[in-house]
């Protein structure tokens, strides 16, 4: 998988855009800086934008193609991130240490979702908000990106289930349209997830 994305993110196109998810910028401007983990972060586009918004970012993906780009943005935006090349499943920092953790776009095999999502939660501080935005299994039938097993696609019984220890503040499937570079790019079935820690 590691090499699908180097080569995927060999370009110097930024495949994703340079620019936030706008879920997650929203999101992030309705909060205090703190601490925040980004999962699968790729090419840095959301790392990047948190931290010039004064968090102290965490990011991690298997790709270090992913991660030069990321920290070349990041210098590009006169910020600084810390990335690391992780795995999610061995991917660590200590219990209830960060304010927020965002998974954008970051969809986990069945078998080991729910363990990383288990993950999250434990890192996570009391009262911290855990966001998502993810493709639901009605995009299949679109060409705006996302995984093309269906397995991998989510839906609101899935993270009710998987986070069912936390407060669910909001749990939204709607159809949006995607301008986020060459591979999300177009109508798409999403659901949008916030969650805070009990």
């Amino acid at each position: 998988m590691k090499e699908i994305w180097n080569e995927r993110y060999d370009s110097d196109n930024y495949i994703y855009g340079k620019t936030p998810n706008v879920f997650f910028a929203e999101q992030l401007n309705k909060l205090d800086p703190g601490t925040i983990i980004l999962p699968c972060e790729g090419e840095g586009r959301n790392a990047v934008f948190a931290a010039t918004k004064g968090w102290d970012v965490i990011a991690f993906d298997q790709s270090e193609v992913g991660k030069k780009k990321a920290l070349e943005l990041a210098h590009q935006n006169n910020t600084v991130i810390d990335y690391k090349i992780s795995d999610a499943l061995d991917f660590y920092v200590p219990e209830e240490t960060v304010d927020a953790v965002a998974f954008i776009y970051a969809h986990f095999p069945t078998a080991i979702r729910k363990t990383i999502h288990q993950k999250a939660i434990g890192w996570l501080k009391q009262r911290g908000i855990l966001i998502i935005e993810a493709f639901t299994p009605a995009q299949i039938k679109n060409h705006s990106g996302g995984p093309k097993d269906i397995s991998m696609l989510y839906t609101e019984a899935m993270l009710q289930e998987d986070f069912r220890l936390m407060n669910i503040e909001l749990l939204q499937p709607l159809q949006v349209e995607l301008k986020e570079g060459n591979l999300h790019d177009g109508i798409a079935e999403v659901i949008r997830f916030i969650g805070r820690k009990k």
